[in-house]
């Protein structure tokens, strides 16, 4: 009771304090305490023209039914200590003499996870990543209003990372529209919906900080890049504009400390229309194949294969390798050719011909225009359907023999027949063929490009080399021609690459 009088009587002189000091700064004002009236009545009038920054409530209000918290149920085995120290399962520790009662081993303990997804038909069709229901033994899903239904997984598709599940009832589900994602621009206002460390339908808002980022997670990214918080749980949550449309699926945060730091990233919503309605209709996705390996094409490398370059950048995707008989071989695509151009689409990098081929139904035409040598050329890919290991099939030629060690001092580098020997330690598909480097000189344009000991030379420009001499031959006429660089195809741990060496000569 004193603590509180005093408290009381401290207060009051505090607020006699102010009043005092409140009354000297009127008489410093030359004693009118009414001279602010005019600032008061601004105020005042301010305050009833007052209109409040529009609001997400009716937002968040319409669409919240739609989205639905995932809990998946996995199954594993935990492993007890003395496992873990190389003991028999289910056995007494050694210092304990028999017979002692021996436990019995531990169940298979289930591990709960849980995720978001949101509706995108009435019929109980909604969409999640793949990430969340991946080797899941059961899958729950829990309604705004409390209602848990058991879940069918009716397919997921790990490159995209999108899933659809299907739950049932007797009356329609609400749903959410997908939105045109191509007609999203950074700066418009968008809203994350989800349940972030399992706290359901947690609205939060931001703006759309970039397009089309690829964060390597795989060769179809192309996300939209939010500053709205996301965090652990927020997986396949819709991200919606301001009509309530989805133009994403919230999926990735790049975070050094696991929570949001304002980066995060979703899976764009028309990318969400293709994936999800293949996967309702068939249960899994059919993507468009064309049989090539892609590298990206660096300044160096442009100047090597006379390739634009559009605000200091080069534009196109290098082909690097092409399979045998498939459809860009039949085409007439070489390795060296640049593709700038699918069906009307630019093309300025691998991940861009990868979506836009992807994107094309098996059997459709793909009408290419590509550079060879510098030159605009057109064709038109038959397309096929992607295999289960589109990977697997490169590099299929034929073997070749090697014709003796040669050297190229002005390059720094050696380069000697490949054998039998080498594609078995190299780990090399048994068809390779070409010249194999054995020694790369320090400080030498061949270092400096990035050449090392155990690169396979496969071709020169856009023609393969089957052995050193014809390795030396095609770089005497790129000499010969005054050019300032010239592109390698390398074989380096089983992939196809290209890489530019600049040509000492070229340098006057």
């Amino acid at each position: 009771m004193t603590t509180s009088l005093n408290a009381t009587g401290r207060s009051t002189r505090m607020r006699a304090l102010a009043l005092a000091l409140l009354a000297g700064a009127t008489l410093m004002a030359g004693g009118n305490a009414f001279a602010d009236d005019a600032a008061l009545n601004a105020t005042s009038q301010v305050q009833k023209d007052f209109k409040p920054i529009p609001s997400f409530a009716p937002l968040i209000h319409d669409v919240s039914p739609a989205v639905v918290s995932v809990t998946v149920h996995l199954r594993v085995n935990r492993v007890s200590g003395q496992q873990a120290q190389g003991q028999p399962p289910g056995m007494a520790p050694f210092p304990f003499p028999f017979p002692f009662p021996i436990p019995q081993p531990q169940q298979p303990q289930a591990i709960e996870a849980k995720g978001s997804g949101f509706f995108i038909s009435p019929k109980g069709y909604l969409v999640t990543n793949n990430h969340v229901v991946r080797n899941a033994k059961s899958v729950f899903v829990t309604l705004s209003d409390g209602q848990r239904l058991a879940a069918t997984i009716i397919g997921r598709d790990p490159r995209t990372d999108l899933a659809v599940l299907k739950v049932n009832r007797d009356k329609p589900f609400p749903y959410l529209e997908l939105g045109d994602s191509a007609a999203v621009s950074p700066g418009e206002w968008v809203v994350a919906i989800g349940n972030p460390f399992g706290l359901a339908e947690t609205a939060t808002a931001g703006i759309v900080s970039a397009l089309g980022r690829d964060i390597g997670d795989g060769e179809y990214d192309s996300f939209i890049q939010i500053d709205a918080p996301i965090n652990e749980g927020n997986s396949g949550g819709p991200l919606l504009n301001q009509r309530g449309q989805v133009i994403g699926v919230n999926t990735a945060i790049l975070s050094p400390s696991g929570g949001s730091v304002g980066i995060g990233f979703a899976i764009p919503s028309n990318m969400v229309k293709m994936i999800s309605s293949q996967l309702i209709k068939f249960g899994k996705v059919t993507r468009g194949f064309i049989g090539v390996s892609v590298q990206m094409i660096t300044p160096a490398m442009a100047q090597a294969m006379g390739v634009k370059m559009i605000d200091g950048k080069p534009t196109g995707a290098l082909i690097a390798a092409v399979e045998p008989n498939a459809p860009a071989a039949k085409a007439g695509i070489k390795p060296g050719d640049v593709i700038t151009d699918v069906n009307g689409k630019p093309i300025d990098s691998p991940r861009k011909l990868a979506l836009a081929i992807s994107s094309i139904k098996p059997g459709d035409d793909a009408h290419v225009t590509y550079l060879r040598n510098g030159k605009e050329n057109h064709t038109t890919i038959k397309v096929e359907t992607m295999p289960g290991n589109p990977e697997a099939a490169l590099m299929g030629q034929e073997p070749g023999s090697g014709a003796g060690v040669a050297q190229k001092p002005e390059l720094g580098m050696s380069i000697g027949p490949l054998t039998n020997g080498d594609i078995a330690q190299l780990h090399l598909p048994a068809s390779t063929e070409g010249a194999v480097i054995v020694h790369v000189a320090p400080n030498s344009p061949a270092d400096a490009a990035g050449l090392q000991s155990g690169d396979v030379i496969i071709g020169v420009g856009s023609a393969n080399t089957k052995n050193p001499a014809e390795v030396i031959d095609a770089i005497h006429k790129a000499e010969t021609s005054h050019a300032k660089a010239i592109a390698l195809r390398v074989m380096r741990e089983d992939q196809a690459i290209f890489v530019a060496v600049q040509l000492p000569q070229a340098k006057k």
